[in-house]
């Protein structure tokens, strides 16, 4: 197994592999959300409150979810980055950083455009809302940090440090729903699976809802390894075999 990891973290390795598991992904990505897109909005049925506005949820709570996820895989590869200097994991980090910012971002605004019917306002300074408007910073500050300093080794030290001291706001953006009076509800989805409830959510909602959130974690998947091959032919083009591909390419 490790040995599988040390090959792995080579560029080379990982360059070929993630080019043949890119159509794979991406055209998997595709389908699900072309599926996931149709039940929400011909097959899931209005909420008897909500009416047809609830269907926002289709592509918020993914991205809600997405925000999180991102982030904790770019801050444990920024993490692996900082003890075990693998280069190729501070080309992971630094290339989910922008993914998980737009996850957030989309988060943010389509929580916005479903606050407006329910709550009244387009925004409230609510925990949950406040914390993910955090995230989006702490996003901002690792992208502005790999931008900023030249050099990418110190880069990936500097933006690494950050990502993992941001580490703590996951929890409390996933908590504040639990440990505030907040405007927000709590996720039923969650609550399912971590707590084994019985879901709250009707299957007709739930089934659309995983379509979308499993589309999204692909296209997560499909966007970094085609991010992470740039990076690596950005910082190995002075290599043989980077020099080997160009030149067929040309």
């Amino acid at each position: 197994m490790w040995a599988f990891f040390q090959k792995l973290s080579s560029p080379k390795y990982f360059y070929t592999l993630s080019g043949r598991l890119i159509p794979w992904f991406g055209w998997t990505c595709f389908v699900l959300m072309l599926v996931g897109l149709y039940y929400s909005l011909f097959f899931s049925p209005p909420d008897y409150q909500q009416k047809d506005s609830v269907r926002i949820m289709y592509v918020h709570v993914p991205a809600a979810w997405m925000s999180m996820f991102v982030y904790m895989v770019m801050a444990t590869a920024a993490g692996i980055g900082l003890v075990w200097r693998i280069k190729l994991a501070e080309m992971i980090a630094a290339s989910s950083a922008p993914i998980g910012a737009s996850f957030t971002f989309l988060a943010l605004a389509t929580g916005s455009l479903w606050g407006k019917p329910m709550w009244g306002t387009w925004w409230v300074w609510d925990a949950r809302l406040t914390s993910e408007l955090i995230l989006l910073f702490l996003y901002l500050g690792v992208i502005a940090l790999n931008s900023a300093i030249e050099d990418k080794r110190t880069a990936a030290r500097a933006s690494g440090v950050l990502a993992l001291v941001g580490v703590v706001n996951i929890p409390i953006i996933h908590y504040s729903v639990e440990w505030w009076n907040t405007l927000h509800q709590g996720s039923t989805v969650t609550q399912m699976i971590t707590k084994f409830e019985a879901p709250t959510i009707h299957l007709s909602m739930l089934i659309p809802l995983l379509l979308m959130a499993l589309a999204f974690k692909l296209f997560y998947a499909t966007a970094v390894l085609m991010r992470a091959r740039c990076e690596i032919l950005e910082r190995e083009r002075n290599t043989r075999w980077v020099e080997d591909i160009t030149t067929r390419i040309v």
